[in-house]
């Protein structure tokens, strides 16, 4: 199918012609022509990397009536990276109607700014649930008018706790409009979501819902704590055209790492919340025109993230949250293209690596980290490989060569390979000189998956067996109690007083960004905020309290370190 056969006007037609856009993708070829043919809401199921952008977008541009500054249309993302980058999109988008005006609202940027543009007439405004929340609150924003709302990435925006926002929100716009709800997971609160603020929806699934991308190979390797480190290197080492993300829990873990891997030598940059908008709009940049081969990412971070040739994630640890998962090896094999999701654990944190099959419906087989000699031989290879396929400017060097063949006339063939070799490989031959194996010492799974130890035996079989009830029970341990504690649910919950209020950041959402960020934990455990001029309370998941308290405390935001204790009930 192409896109004319879609249905859609010759104005975007053109856009896409000019953007290279050929054929549209599962998604789109779905949701498009039900947007624009049926007048139900929509929800769409599909992985990160599919399209979900232009098959919600496409459509709303051309339902959009340009000739009104009403805002007629709405989109609502969890992230200030893909509001904006939807924004640009719907520009490319929309670049053949002169009167469109798509207006991004984000936290980090200027709020008067934003009002302005608002101000001046938006048919369409792309935003995070925070800032558009302050906006309508200061009634610089109007959704009275709004005929279409898409949630993208919906599962996200309630993992991180924005569900009050997304109703708040949801509940300034008219009953009679229509909105389409797109997500790479269907968990329970998106299904409310669908529930409460939809009529009868339409359901579109690309793949199995809540599956993993099958274009992905998934892999985990299982190391002591103390060599968590060398593992990422060799990894990194043992895929010399590697074009990467690296995920870690905390801000602080990811400073570190990105740290130390510039110390030796590796084109690396970190991505976190303690970074500017323009310094991670340059990072961004970078990774985009490859400057950068690494990029190290708390999930909140890299969340929009959209590269289409990332060839590996790395998960350093593995998220609280095993869903968010789904996200994070989402940023590679996209656009039909294959990719590598690779898993460090230590041997406690095992078993988790059943949950996360689960949730993607795909079996992680366990590798074995290459030695020393593997990565050196992969590395030789590599940089043979460069030589040969060079592209030789025989009429540039020409002029240079009778000198260098004299520089060479003492050397044999052999000799100057040799020679060749040295001055490149020295230093990575020294370091992996005499270097161990790394891998687990303990005996865990065989090669078909299974594990060699008794009591994983027992486990293994009870997975076979229906997956068990033990491994279940371990499950929802894990993932929480089952029922979701959220902003919206009531219960058994700690207080946390932290030093932060609204003097120094900017709303709720951006606290929650915060306290995910550095605490390394999903915004699902955190419940009811009160936020006052210099300190906020928030109610958290009990299994959290110390942890968070524990992480949050030494930590700075904007100059400010913050403090944070369990509050007395």
């Amino acid at each position: 199918m192409t896109f004319q056969e879609l249905g859609l006007k010759k104005e975007i037609l053109e856009a896409l012609d000019k953007l290279g856009f050929e054929t549209p993708t599962a998604i789109q070829e779905q949701a498009i022509p039900e947007i624009l043919n049926n007048a139900s809401d929509l929800v769409g199921l599909a992985q990160t990397g599919t399209g979900k952008t232009a098959a919600f977008g496409l459509p709303m541009i051309q339902l959009i009536d340009f000739s009104s500054k009403k805002t007629q249309g709405l989109v609502v993302a969890p992230t200030r990276e893909l509001c904006i980058q939807i924004a640009k999109d719907f520009e490319s988008f929309s670049t053949k109607f002169k009167k469109a005006n798509i207006v991004a609202i984000y936290g980090g940027a200027s709020f008067e700014n934003q009002a302005k543009q608002l101000k001046s007439g938006a048919q369409i405004i792309v935003a995070t649930p925070g800032r558009l929340c302050d906006m309508i609150r200061r009634k610089k924003a109007d959704l009275s008018h709004v005929a279409y709302v898409a949630l993208d990435e919906a599962d996200e925006m309630l993992n991180m706790g924005f569900k009050e926002d997304i109703d708040f929100i949801l509940e300034q716009t008219p009953y009679d409009k229509r909105t389409w709800l797109f997500s790479a997971t269907m968990p329970k609160e998106v299904a409310a979501i669908a529930k409460n603020y939809m009529v009868q929806p339409a359901e579109i699934s690309v793949g199995t819902k809540n599956a993993g991308n099958k274009n992905i190979e998934h892999i985990y390797y299982k190391v002591d704590d103390r060599d968590r480190y060398p593992a990422l290197k060799r990894v990194i080492d043992f895929a010399p055209d590697i074009f990467g993300l690296i995920f870690c829990r905390t801000k602080r873990e990811t400073q570190q790492v990105a740290e130390r891997l510039i110390k030796d030598g590796y084109n690396a940059d970190p991505l976190h919340g303690d970074l500017s908008q323009s310094q991670r709009d340059r990072v961004m940049k970078k990774f985009r025109d490859r400057s950068i081969q690494i990029l190290v990412a708390t999930d909140v971070a890299a969340r929009g993230i959209d590269v289409d040739d990332v060839t590996h994630v790395i998960n350093y640890n593995l998220p609280d949250d095993i869903e968010s998962y789904t996200h994070r090896s989402g940023r590679t094999a996209r656009a039909g293209r294959k990719g590598t999701s690779i898993i460090i654990v230590n041997n406690r944190e095992e078993r988790k690596i059943w949950s996360v099959e689960k949730v993607i419906k795909a079996k992680i087989k366990q590798g074995v980290i290459p030695s020393g000699d593997e990565v050196c031989e992969r590395q030789l290879m590599n940089l043979v490989d460069r030589v040969v396929q060079a592209d030789v400017k025989e009429s540039q060097i020409a002029p240079y060569l009778p000198a260098v063949e004299a520089k060479f006339e003492d050397l044999t063939k052999e000799q100057l390979i040799k020679h060749f070799v040295s001055l490149e490989f020295n230093q990575f031959l020294k370091y992996y000189e005499n270097a161990k194996d790394i891998n687990y010492t303990g005996k865990g799974r065989d090669k078909e998956g299974k594990s060699s130890r008794k009591g994983d035996r027992d486990r293994d079989r009870g997975r076979d067996r229906d997956r068990g009830k033990g491994r279940d029970r371990r499950e929802r341990r894990d993932r929480g109690d089952g029922k979701g504690f959220n902003r919206n649910v009531d219960g058994d919950s700690t207080t946390i007083y932290v030093n932060l209020g609204s003097k120094v950041i900017q709303d709720k959402g951006h606290l929650i960004r915060i306290v995910c960020d550095e605490g390394g934990v999903a915004g699902k455990n955190i419940g009811r905020i009160r936020m006052m001029e210099k300190f906020s309370f928030l109610d958290v998941a009990p299994k959290v309290a110390e942890k968070l308290v524990h992480h949050l405390n030494g930590s700075e935001v904007d100059g400010k370190k913050i403090r944070a204790e369990i509050a007395n009930n």
